[in-house]
Order: structure tokens, then C-alpha cells, then sequence
């Protein structure tokens, strides 16, 4: 049993992106602008790639420095084409994701190891999260949760989109593009908007997709970050369609009564 103790990090990891996310992803479905949260993370990857660049000697605690500067400036982006070309919105979104991840592709054309940053911004390494990244990933779930219970919508909607890059920004460094828009996603999305649950409970299952994702990964020797993914969803999936099982048998019951 000790030898999986070293899983405790990367759970921890997984915990506080299930509490950040899910709510962040709730607001982004209710506000109806989903590819947003993906522009916004491949910016972030994008400046993350780009820091690296321009200062290779640099330390990784630099990383989300830089991947925060274009997170915010993608998050400027979006503000704009909500306010002059709302009818469109999607189809600019989309192109600025593309774009980031274009000019990613150009950034390390001539790094001979750029095929591994690009896929460690798409994939994550959440398996070998440390203990110190923690510490800013605790913040900003603790801001998320502040945020959420704040009693003034104007404020909450002012905040979204800055608090949102942040929160990406942290999380793509940690886990991977796909990864964060899973859990900002398929929890949300399946139990919350199709099912009616809470937060809580969407929060629950995108970590135990977490969890196991990473035990699959951690025993198989397969990439966590896809791991991850498939995990979060099969988990939603399968609660969600097992919460209508229960409740098309429960009206079944009600009937005969």
C-alpha cells in the first residue's frame, strides 16, 4: 500500500481542479461561449511555449508567468468579439483558438524538442505534479469558491474571465489542455445541466475520474493525460445515465402507485 502513497500529490492536484473548474465550467455552459475555455487554455499553453523560447534557461516556476500574459490577453480578445460581433461569437472564438495554436506549432518549429512541449501542453503531467504546485493551485480554488458564493452577480460576471485565466492558466501547466477541458466540461455539462445535480456532485465525479485516470495511468504505464479524460467522462457518463435509470424507475413506481 505504501508504494502508492507517492499518488497523494497528483490527487491533491486532481481534488482542487475538480473545485476550481466545475463552477468555472458551469458559468462558461450557462453563459453559453464553450469555446472560450478552450481559446483561453490554448493561449495560456501558447505563452507558456513561448516564455520557454525566449528565455530557455529559465526556471518552470516562469511558466505561468508568461502563459498568464496571453491567457489575459486571449481573455481581452474574447471580451471584444462579445461585445462587437456577438452573432459570431463561436466561429471568432474558434478561429482565435485555432490561431493559438498555430502560432504555438510556429513557436517551437525549430526546437528540436518541440513535439514533446506541444504534447505536454495538449497532454499534461499530472502524474508527476510536486508538492509546491499545490500551493497556487489551492489559491485560486479558494478564490473560485469566494467567487461563487459572492452574493453580487455584477461582481461574479466582472471577475469571470480574469479569474478564469488564471485558474487555466495554472491548470494547463499542471494538466494538459485536454485535461482541463474535460473537467471544466463533461461534469458540468452531464450532471448539472442534464441532470439537475449540484456542484458538489459534478465536482465529485470529475475527481473520481481524476483518480481514476491516474490510477490507470500509474499501473498501466499509459500517458495520465488522456487516461484523465476518458476517465472523467466514462465517470459523468455512466452517473448521469444511471441517475436516469433511477429516476425512470422510480416515475415507473409512482405510476403503479
Amino acid at each position: 500500500m505504501a508504494d502508492w502513497f507517492w499518488l497523494l500529490t497528483p490527487l491533491g492536484a486532481s481534488l482542487l481542479m475538480a473545485v476550481s473548474l466545475v463552477p468555472l465550467g458551469h458559468c462558461v455552459l450557462a453563459r453559453g461561449v464553450v469555446f472560450a475555455d478552450l481559446a483561453i487554455a490554448q493561449w495560456a499553453a501558447l505563452g507558456s511555449l513561448a516564455g520557454l523560447a525566449l528565455m530557455p534557461n529559465h526556471t518552470l516556476v516562469g511558466l505561468p508567468i508568461s502563459g498568464l500574459l496571453f491567457a489575459l490577453l486571449a481573455v481581452g480578445l474574447v471580451s471584444l468579439i462579445l461585445k462587437l460581433v456577438p452573432a459570431y461569437r463561436e466561429a471568432m472564438i474558434g478561429t482565435l483558438y485555432v490561431l493559438g495554436a498555430s502560432l504555438a506549432t510556429l513557436v517551437v518549429s525549430n526546437d528540436p524538442h518541440g513535439a514533446q512541449q506541444l504534447a505536454r501542453t495538449l497532454n499534461g503531467d499530472l502524474l508527476w505534479v510536486t508538492g509546491l504546485s499545490l500551493i497556487p493551485l489551492a489559491v485560486v480554488s479558494l478564490a473560485v469558491l469566494l467567487w461563487h458564493n459572492a452574493g453580487n452577480d455584477r461582481v461574479r460576471s466582472t471577475l469571470f474571465l480574469p479569474l478564469f485565466a488564471v485558474v487555466v492558466t495554472l491548470t494547463v501547466d499542471t494538466a494538459g489542455i485536454y485535461v482541463v477541458f474535460a473537467s471544466l466540461i463533461a461534469a458540468p455539462l452531464m450532471l448539472c445541466h442534464l441532470r439537475g445535480y449540484g456542484l458538489l456532485i459534478a465536482s465529485s465525479c470529475c475527481f473520481a475520474g481524476h483518480g481514476l485516470g491516474l490510477w490507470l495511468s500509474a499501473s498501466q504505464d499509459i500517458p495520465a493525460g488522456p487516461a484523465v479524460v476518458v476517465s472523467v467522462i466514462a465517470c459523468c457518463s455512466a452517473t448521469s445515465l444511471m441517475s436516469h435509470n433511477v429516476s425512470k424507475s422510480c416515475n415507473k413506481n409512482t405510476r403503479k402507485e
